[in-house]
Parts: C-alpha cells; structure tokens; sequence
C-alpha cells in the first residue's frame, strides 16, 4: 500500500468520526485497502478433523478385562454398548473417553480465546498479530446479549438492557474500534512493525485458531462453559464462549452420540 496515501485516507476518516454529532447516523469506516470495517456478533466454529466415535471409548475400557482380546472390539457395534458408556460416565471412569480427536478452527473476538486457553487440556495454534496484518473484523453484542449484571459474585444474573444501553453499547465500540484501527494502520503506514502496531488493538478483534481436544478434555470444558438447568454443578459462563461452546457440543454429539448422550444423563459432569 502507500504509506503516504493510506495515512491521509485513515486521518481522514478519523477526523470525520470526532466531528460527527452522537446522534447521527455512523459512518461506515473503511480499512486502507478499501474494505469495510466489519463487525460481528457470532462466532464461527468449523469442525476440520475428526477421529471419533463411540466404539473408541469401548475397546479402551475393555482392555482393562480383556487383554489383548479387547482388540476385536474396536470396530464394534457401540450402539450394543451403551450400557457400559453410561456405567462410564457415571462412575467417572475418564481415561476411556480420551482415545480420540476433534480439530476444530475457531474465528472468535480475542478475549474470547483468553477463556478459552485456560483450559490447559486442548492443543492451541492461534493466527499471529506478529507475522501477518490483523483485518478489521471486531465483535459488538447483538441485541439479544444481556448487558446488566444484578447481584453479588458468584450470586448474579444478567438482565437485558434498555434500548438506550443497547444504543451506547453498539456506538461506542463501532467507534473505538474503528478509531484503534485507524491508529493500527498508521503506524503500519509510518512503518512500525507489525508486533507493535498491534498494542492499540482492542480484544474484541477477531483472532483465529485450530483447537485439538478429545471427549473428556472436551467435556470439561462444557460444563464450565455452557449453562444447563440439567447441570449437577451450575455455571455461570460469559455468553460469547458459551456460544463457542455450544458449537463444539454440537459436532461432538454428532461424532459421539451415546457418550453426549450419557454425559446429559450424568449431569453434565467430566469423567
């Protein structure tokens, strides 16, 4: 790009937002090379690979009776089984339900991710604001997210905004995103480098990332991570990793049905 062109385009738009009256309608910014700011309020996960399946829970665990007989049951009909999943499950019996692998790619807002990466039982590698030029995609709340947090720590909930919060909620963080990302784009323009450039960043900028757990890892983190009235231990997690969450359990009830299956029956409790 220019730098010379691409820092007047971004003080430009800059200057447009600070003269701009709160109650006009937003400009929509544009990034130096011409596209649209974006902003989001989802996250996306995609199941990349997998190496799955309920029959890998079965042999695992029958090897500790079974010797090397257990090896005719790792193509064995699961659905014949499900008794002994269950048993599993509910005597907390883990190990077995780590013989497998899901991959997942998440595009999420970085703080996000931070949440994530505190479960230290997942494989992590993330999209760098080190060696390639982060875009400007950030993430807002939808108008159903809940804004207002009531009560104590630990004993609160969290209660829809009025329209005039939603209102400020959106246009504040339209705007301090796009003003970050206008100071990002000059100092890459001015030639700082990439790693420093990115200190003005919010974390609600999209990142992306290949995550690698297996069923039990992965179990561990729904049930700090998604809310359920069926939970034996309740959770109270942020609403945007819950949405990551929620997708993930999705793909794994798909792969692993009798085991979601057990781990619902079970009160959503890691083995």
């Amino acid at each position: 790009m220019g730098g010379a062109t691409a820092a007047t385009d971004v003080d430009a738009r800059t200057d447009d937002l600070t003269a701009r009256d709160e109650g006009s309608e937003p400009v929509e910014p544009t990034d130096p090379d011409g596209a649209a700011v974006e902003f989001r309020d989802d996250v996306s996960v995609e199941l990349v690979r997998s190496a799955a399946r309920d029959a890998d829970v079965l042999f695992a665990a029958r090897v500790s009776t079974k010797g090397e007989q257990s090896l005719d049951d790792v193509e064995a009909d699961a659905q014949r089984s499900a008794g002994l999943i269950n048993y599993l499950m509910r005597s907390r019996h883990g190990s077995p339900f780590e013989h497998n692998s899901m991959t997942f790619y998440v595009h999420a807002p970085i703080f996000v991710f931070r949440e994530l990466m505190r479960h230290r039982i997942a494989s992590y590698n993330e999209e760098s604001g080190r060696y390639r030029e982060l875009r400007p995609v950030f993430y807002v709340p939808g108008p159903e997210r809940r804004l207002v947090q009531e009560g104590k720590p630990g004993h609160y909930q969290f209660v829809s905004g009025t329209p005039e919060q939603h209102a400020l909620v959106e246009r504040e963080t339209r705007e301090q995103c796009t003003r970050a990302y206008a100071s990002y784009q000059r100092m890459l323009a001015a030639g700082v480098a990439r790693e420093v450039a990115r200190i003005v960043l919010p974390l609600t900028i999209y990142s992306s990332a290949y995550v690698t757990v297996n069923a039990r890892s992965l179990m561990n983190i729904l049930s700090l991570r998604t809310s359920r009235e069926e939970s034996a231990v309740p959770s109270y997690p942020q609403r945007e990793i819950e949405m990551m969450a929620e997708r993930m359990e999705e793909e794994w009830a798909r792969l692993m049905p009798l085991s979601h299956a057990a781990f619902q029956r079970n009160g959503r409790v890691a083995p």
